[in-house]
C-alpha cells in the first residue's frame, strides 16, 4: 500500500489531474497505440488521490470552485 503524500504533494496531484482527460475522452483515434498507457495513467493517478482520502470525482471542484457548476440534487 502506497503511503499518503503530504498537503503540498497532495495539492499538486490533485491540480495536475485537472488537466488530464478524463478516461472517457481517451480512445485508440486520438492517442494511437499509447491509448492504454494513457489509460493506466489516469488509474493510477485516481488509486493515489483515493488512499489519500481524495474522491477523484470532486478534485476538479476542489480546484476550480468559481467554474464548477452547483449540484443539482
Amino acid at each position: 500500500m502506497a503511503s499518503k503524500l503530504d498537503e503540498d504533494s497532495l495539492q499538486a496531484l490533485k491540480i495536475a489531474f485537472t488537466y488530464m482527460p478524463k478516461a472517457i475522452e481517451v480512445n485508440k483515434y486520438e492517442y494511437g497505440d499509447r491509448y492504454q498507457t494513457v489509460l493506466d495513467h489516469i488509474q493510477t493517478v485516481r488509486e493515489v488521490l483515493s488512499i489519500n482520502d481524495v474522491d477523484p470525482e470532486e478534485v476538479y471542484g476542489d480546484i476550480n470552485p468559481d467554474t464548477t457548476p452547483n449540484s443539482s440534487y
